[in-house]
């Protein structure tokens, strides 16, 4: 099996919406009510979708829009440069709760959230821990 796209339920929409398309800079390949979704990759994406959109086409029992959860996932990405890629998104507005950091393995990560609260994870290997 092949993931071909992550869809993310959001409570807000428009925030989230524009916080990929702006500040990430991720290309829109689809748009309907309540819904997005970005090209990633290859021939993956990434999509948004409002509670409401998700309630309505899976059920509101499934969803429940109205309940706040922790989080469950985290959503990694491997980049070229840890350290640039934070500047070049911080600049963008984007907020980090944790600034690049080597770990043990020799892996520099960094980690965000969108505007719902999703965290992400950037980092690339440098080899020999520092």
């Amino acid at each position: 099996m092949k993931a071909n796209a992550i869809v993310l339920f959001v409570r807000n929409f428009e925030a989230c919406r524009e916080f990929y398309k702006e500040k990430i800079g991720l290309k829109v390949k689809e748009t309907d009510e309540g819904f997005v979704s970005f090209e990633l990759e290859g021939d993956q994406e990434l999509a948004l979708m409002s509670l409401e959109a998700a309630g309505q086409m899976i059920g509101r029992e499934e969803i429940q829009p109205d309940k706040d959860g922790a989080h469950r996932v985290l959503l990694a990405v491997y980049v070229e440069d840890t350290d640039k890629t934070y500047e070049k998104l911080k600049q963008k507005g984007v907020e980090f709760v944790r600034p690049p950091v080597t770990q043990p393995w020799g892996q520099r990560t960094a980690y965000f959230k969108d505007p719902d609260g999703n965290l992400w994870e950037i980092s690339h290997f440098i080899g020999e821990a520092k």
